[in-house]
């Protein structure tokens, strides 16, 4: 593959997957939510549910949810293996983001546009969890085959390093259009319509099927590093320890986070605290934010860095637990302010290592090897992402929303999956904890 050189098209490259990753938000933070009321203040239920009743069994939903993560985890896997070993005209990675890309969309269109009865029933419980698992595991192809390319895009640690970072902000950007932009839209038009109004931007995709140069794999006559089967791929990647010990403290990252994004909207709704104001205070900082990460890093390495991440995480957690009793609405307003501020310390460096740990560990182990599966990297990390994601996002936000008070709690528990994230990361080796300390 031919390597960017130019820093602007890396800070293009970077922004390619905004509106794909925004229809994700959208998906795991509104639609999903939209087909049961539980959770909803009385006010939010017209422009925050489908049609103001549930529309799903409840508690198969949730397995449906818990599964869909699941499966798209370990889907990952073979597409993974497709997309590293693909023989096409085309290359390996522009074919598999292309399908990818076409069956987000149409299942995105799909969930949100279609319901097959007005009440709840089974009908609609099998529909919205088949359309569910189409979306995941055709976002994950998507992501899979893009994030591959992080390793094979750009030639050394530093260049990666700025398009995970640009890649970073923009997922703030996306997250203030879906958390901020999106909740004002809310107010007055329902989420069926505000999911098409967001639509649009999945097209910034198209930008790395043009920009990726790389040859026809059809034959082997341009290959410089060794592809391996799926079984060889998964082996290899499994047997690498420090990406394991890597997985355990992400696992307990994702949990964490997702929970609190998977239930925002209904944390929000029902502790009476301002979403759009509090995220804005949470994602407006970023880019200084991380400027202040990427020179913590380099000053102390990655572990030091990403152990202070997981504290500022869960102080802002914590504190946002404890402003939600406060009855105050002008003291309860300042305060979660202050949490955003606090946790707009950690959102940038949480998303930028989902990208830049996972690609200097394949490109190292291409070093060493001398064999080519960077996607499986990612795909070994979307399993346990996956599994971390729907056991929040699906079981314990559905278990919240089914006790009676139990939502004020999401931040409570989002809080202690990061302080033991942090206790994890006394666990890694070596190799990524010094990972982007300068050398004086």
């Amino acid at each position: 593959m031919k390597t960017l050189k130019s820093k602007g098209k890396m800070f293009l490259y970077g922004c390619s997957a905004i509106g794909v990753n925004l229809l994700n938000t959208m998906m795991g933070s509104y639609l999903c939510s939209a087909l049961l009321v539980g959770g909803f203040s009385q006010e939010a239920i017209k422009n925050q549910t489908f049609t103001g009743n549930d529309l799903v069994i409840a508690g198969v939903w949730a397995l449906f949810v818990v599964i869909a993560k699941i499966i798209d985890g370990v889907i990952d896997i073979p597409m993974a293996s497709i997309t590293d070993n693909l023989k096409s005209k085309w290359g390996k990675r522009r074919p598999t983001i292309l399908a990818g890309l076409i069956m987000v969309t149409l299942s995105y269109v799909a969930f949100a546009l279609y319901t097959p009865t007005k009440s709840v029933s089974v009908i609609n419980t099998l529909y919205y969890g088949i359309v569910l698992c189409i979306f995941y595991s055709s976002y994950t192809l998507t992501m899979v085959s893009y994030y591959a390319t992080f390793t094979e895009i750009v030639d050394n640690e530093q260049d990666r390093g700025f398009i995970s970072n640009v890649k970073s902000v923009c997922d703030i950007l996306y997250f203030i259009v879906g958390y901020v932009l999106v909740g004002i839209l809310l107010k007055g038009i329902n989420v069926r319509y505000v999911a098409l109004i967001v639509l649009p931007l999945v097209l910034f995709m198209l930008i790395p099927i043009f920009m990726i140069k790389e040859p026809s794999t059809l034959s082997d006559n341009n290959a410089n590093v060794e592809s391996v089967n799926l079984f060889k791929s998964l082996a290899y990647t499994f047997k690498n320890k420090n990406f394991l010990t890597w997985m355990a403290v992400y696992s307990l990252l994702t949990f964490g986070v997702q929970l609190f994004l998977g239930g925002i909207n209904e944390y929000f709704s029902y502790t009476g605290m301002s979403m759009m104001i509090t995220m804005s205070a949470a994602f407006v900082p970023v880019p200084l934010t991380l400027i202040l990460y990427n020179k913590f890093v380099k000053k102390h390495g990655f572990k030091k860095a990403i152990s202070y991440v997981f504290i500022v995480y869960a102080i802002s957690m914590l504190s946002l637990f404890m402003i939600s009793f406060i009855k105050n609405g002008t003291t309860q307003l300042i305060l979660s302010i202050v949490g955003g501020i606090i946790c707009s310390f950690s959102v940038g460096p949480l998303f930028s290592v989902s990208y830049s740990i996972p690609s200097a560990l394949a490109a190292e182990d291409e070093a060493k090897t001398g064999i080519s599966h960077s996607a499986m990297y990612f795909a070994v990390q979307g399993l346990f992402s996956g599994v971390a994601t729907g056991l929040a996002a699906g079981a314990v936000l559905t278990l919240l929303k089914s006790i009676d008070g139990a939502m004020t709690y999401l931040t409570l528990i989002a809080c202690l999956s990061h302080v033991a994230a942090f206790a994890f990361t006394g666990f890694l080796p070596k190799s990524i904890s010094t990972l982007g300390k300068e050398n004086k």
